[in-house]
Protein backbone atom coordinates (compact mmCIF):
# COMPACT_ATOMS: atom_id res chain seq x y z
CA UNK A 1 0.00 0.00 0.00
CA UNK A 2 1.06 3.29 -0.67
CA UNK A 3 1.99 6.27 2.14
CA UNK A 4 -1.63 8.27 0.10
CA UNK A 5 -3.65 4.70 0.50
CA UNK A 6 -2.41 4.24 4.25
CA UNK A 7 -3.65 7.82 5.15
CA UNK A 8 -7.10 7.40 3.87
CA UNK A 9 -7.79 3.79 5.26
CA UNK A 10 -6.43 6.41 8.69
CA UNK A 11 -9.06 9.32 7.91
CA UNK A 12 -11.76 6.59 6.89
CA UNK A 13 -11.37 5.14 10.67
CA UNK A 14 -11.42 8.54 11.95
CA UNK A 15 -14.61 9.36 10.06
CA UNK A 16 -15.72 6.09 10.94
CA UNK A 17 -14.93 6.49 14.86
CA UNK A 18 -16.47 10.18 14.71
CA UNK A 19 -19.71 8.78 13.54
CA UNK A 20 -19.75 6.15 16.40
CA UNK A 21 -19.23 8.82 18.80
CA UNK A 22 -22.01 10.66 17.20
CA UNK A 23 -24.53 7.85 17.54
CA UNK A 24 -23.42 7.38 21.24
CA UNK A 25 -24.14 10.69 22.06
CA UNK A 26 -27.39 10.44 20.22
CA UNK A 27 -28.79 7.65 22.69
CA UNK A 28 -28.10 9.53 25.23
CA UNK A 29 -31.20 10.38 27.27
CA UNK A 30 -31.54 14.54 27.51
CA UNK A 31 -32.73 16.51 30.19
CA UNK A 32 -36.47 15.50 30.00
CA UNK A 33 -35.45 11.98 29.40
CA UNK A 34 -33.34 11.61 31.95
CA UNK A 35 -35.50 13.46 34.99
CA UNK A 36 -37.92 10.20 33.30
CA UNK A 37 -35.59 7.44 33.85
CA UNK A 38 -34.40 8.87 37.25
CA UNK A 39 -37.66 10.55 38.69
CA UNK A 40 -39.28 9.33 41.86
CA UNK A 41 -43.20 7.88 41.79
CA UNK A 42 -46.20 9.95 40.58
CA UNK A 43 -48.43 11.57 42.49
CA UNK A 44 -51.24 8.55 41.36
CA UNK A 45 -48.98 6.00 42.36
CA UNK A 46 -48.79 7.62 45.85
CA UNK A 47 -52.38 7.62 45.81
CA UNK A 48 -52.51 4.31 45.29
CA UNK A 49 -50.27 3.22 47.69
CA UNK A 50 -51.93 5.21 50.43
CA UNK A 51 -55.65 4.17 49.67
CA UNK A 52 -54.09 0.14 49.76
CA UNK A 53 -52.54 0.64 53.18
CA UNK A 54 -55.98 2.70 53.98
CA UNK A 55 -57.73 -0.65 53.21
CA UNK A 56 -55.77 -2.92 54.95
CA UNK A 57 -55.40 -1.17 58.28
CA UNK A 58 -59.24 -0.92 58.35
CA UNK A 59 -59.39 -4.54 57.33
CA UNK A 60 -56.94 -5.64 60.24
CA UNK A 61 -57.75 -3.07 63.02
CA UNK A 62 -60.97 -5.12 63.72
CA UNK A 63 -59.41 -8.45 63.46
CA UNK A 64 -56.50 -6.89 66.20
CA UNK A 65 -59.44 -5.83 68.91
CA UNK A 66 -61.15 -9.40 68.12
CA UNK A 67 -58.24 -11.17 68.54
CA UNK A 68 -57.47 -9.31 72.21
CA UNK A 69 -60.88 -10.48 72.84
CA UNK A 70 -60.93 -13.85 72.13
CA UNK A 71 -57.16 -13.62 74.08
CA UNK A 72 -59.16 -12.21 77.18
CA UNK A 73 -61.64 -14.71 76.88
CA UNK A 74 -59.49 -17.65 76.85
CA UNK A 75 -57.66 -16.38 79.80
CA UNK A 76 -61.18 -16.48 81.60
CA UNK A 77 -61.54 -19.97 80.46
CA UNK A 78 -58.00 -21.11 81.36
CA UNK A 79 -58.39 -19.39 85.37
CA UNK A 80 -61.92 -21.06 84.91
CA UNK A 81 -60.69 -24.77 84.38
CA UNK A 82 -57.94 -23.92 86.98
CA UNK A 83 -60.27 -22.93 89.89
CA UNK A 84 -62.56 -25.78 89.02
CA UNK A 85 -59.51 -28.58 89.03
CA UNK A 86 -57.80 -26.64 92.21
CA UNK A 87 -61.57 -27.19 94.25
CA UNK A 88 -61.60 -30.68 92.64
CA UNK A 89 -58.09 -31.92 94.34
CA UNK A 90 -58.36 -29.77 97.68
CA UNK A 91 -62.14 -31.92 98.02
CA UNK A 92 -60.29 -34.87 97.62
CA UNK A 93 -57.46 -34.20 99.64
CA UNK A 94 -59.85 -33.33 102.28
CA UNK A 95 -61.85 -36.68 101.98
CA UNK A 96 -58.17 -38.35 102.28
CA UNK A 97 -57.74 -36.59 105.85
CA UNK A 98 -61.24 -37.56 106.74
CA UNK A 99 -61.49 -41.04 105.64
CA UNK A 100 -58.27 -41.51 107.97
CA UNK A 101 -55.72 -42.43 105.78
CA UNK A 102 -53.55 -39.45 105.51
CA UNK A 103 -50.52 -39.53 108.39
CA UNK A 104 -51.27 -35.79 109.98
CA UNK A 105 -55.20 -34.55 108.92
CA UNK A 106 -55.81 -31.08 108.52
CA UNK A 107 -58.93 -31.36 106.91
CA UNK A 108 -62.07 -31.23 108.62
CA UNK A 109 -65.35 -31.49 108.00
CA UNK A 110 -66.26 -27.73 108.86
CA UNK A 111 -63.20 -25.99 108.02
CA UNK A 112 -59.56 -26.98 108.25
CA UNK A 113 -56.73 -26.72 105.50
CA UNK A 114 -55.03 -29.14 103.48
CA UNK A 115 -51.22 -29.09 101.22
CA UNK A 116 -51.03 -28.64 98.31
CA UNK A 117 -47.81 -28.14 96.43
CA UNK A 118 -46.31 -27.48 99.53
CA UNK A 119 -48.78 -24.78 100.16
CA UNK A 120 -51.58 -24.78 103.28
CA UNK A 121 -55.01 -24.12 101.70
CA UNK A 122 -57.80 -22.46 103.78
CA UNK A 123 -61.06 -24.93 103.36
CA UNK A 124 -64.54 -24.61 104.50
CA UNK A 125 -67.17 -27.44 104.05
CA UNK A 126 -64.14 -29.43 102.30
CA UNK A 127 -64.03 -27.41 100.13
CA UNK A 128 -61.03 -24.44 98.97
CA UNK A 129 -62.27 -21.24 101.27
CA UNK A 130 -62.98 -17.59 99.19
CA UNK A 131 -60.42 -15.55 99.40
CA UNK A 132 -59.65 -13.60 102.71
CA UNK A 133 -56.05 -12.19 102.01
CA UNK A 134 -54.28 -10.25 99.12
CA UNK A 135 -51.50 -12.88 99.00
CA UNK A 136 -54.52 -15.52 98.72
CA UNK A 137 -55.27 -18.21 101.34
CA UNK A 138 -57.97 -20.22 99.52
CA UNK A 139 -58.98 -20.71 96.29
CA UNK A 140 -56.80 -18.53 94.71
CA UNK A 141 -53.76 -19.95 96.21
CA UNK A 142 -55.03 -23.49 95.64
CA UNK A 143 -55.72 -22.87 92.00
CA UNK A 144 -51.87 -21.12 92.19
CA UNK A 145 -53.46 -17.63 90.46
CA UNK A 146 -50.80 -14.55 90.68
CA UNK A 147 -52.88 -11.05 90.32
CA UNK A 148 -49.60 -9.69 89.24
CA UNK A 149 -48.08 -12.56 86.66
CA UNK A 150 -52.10 -13.21 85.30
CA UNK A 151 -52.79 -9.76 85.27
CA UNK A 152 -56.06 -10.33 86.87
CA UNK A 153 -57.99 -8.08 89.73
CA UNK A 154 -58.92 -10.31 92.76
CA UNK A 155 -61.20 -9.32 95.24
CA UNK A 156 -60.26 -9.43 98.98
CA UNK A 157 -62.63 -11.14 101.87
CA UNK A 158 -65.99 -11.09 99.70
CA UNK A 159 -68.31 -14.21 99.05
CA UNK A 160 -68.06 -14.59 96.45
CA UNK A 161 -64.38 -14.16 95.39
CA UNK A 162 -64.46 -12.44 92.17
CA UNK A 163 -61.59 -12.62 89.99
CA UNK A 164 -61.80 -9.84 86.90
CA UNK A 165 -59.28 -9.99 83.69
CA UNK A 166 -57.40 -7.11 83.25
CA UNK A 167 -58.48 -4.86 80.05
CA UNK A 168 -62.06 -5.65 79.69
CA UNK A 169 -63.95 -2.90 78.43
CA UNK A 170 -66.80 -3.48 80.81
CA UNK A 171 -66.59 -3.87 84.44
CA UNK A 172 -68.20 -7.25 85.75
CA UNK A 173 -68.17 -8.60 81.85
CA UNK A 174 -65.13 -11.05 81.64
CA UNK A 175 -65.14 -12.54 85.26
CA UNK A 176 -64.67 -15.72 87.31
CA UNK A 177 -66.76 -15.94 90.49
CA UNK A 178 -66.20 -18.17 93.24
CA UNK A 179 -68.72 -19.04 95.85
CA UNK A 180 -68.16 -21.15 98.77
CA UNK A 181 -69.30 -24.70 99.36
CA UNK A 182 -72.63 -24.60 102.02
CA UNK A 183 -72.64 -28.24 104.13
CA UNK A 184 -73.53 -30.39 101.47
CA UNK A 185 -73.06 -29.11 98.89
CA UNK A 186 -69.53 -28.29 96.53
CA UNK A 187 -68.87 -24.47 95.48
CA UNK A 188 -70.41 -22.53 92.97
CA UNK A 189 -67.62 -21.53 90.50
CA UNK A 190 -69.15 -19.34 87.32
CA UNK A 191 -67.89 -17.65 84.69
CA UNK A 192 -68.65 -14.65 82.45
CA UNK A 193 -66.77 -13.75 79.16
CA UNK A 194 -69.50 -11.47 77.54
CA UNK A 195 -68.06 -8.14 78.13
CA UNK A 196 -64.48 -9.43 77.62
Amino acid sequence: MSAVELKLHAAADDIHAVQGFANLAAQRPTGNEMAKKCGGFTLIELIVVIAIIGILGAVALPRFIAAQADARVAKAQALYGAMRSASALAHSRCLMDLSGTALAPTCTVAGGSVAMEGLTVAMVNQYPARNTVAAGDGIVLAAGISPSADTVVVSVGNNPTTIDIAGAPAAGGCRITYTEAVPGASPLIALATTGC
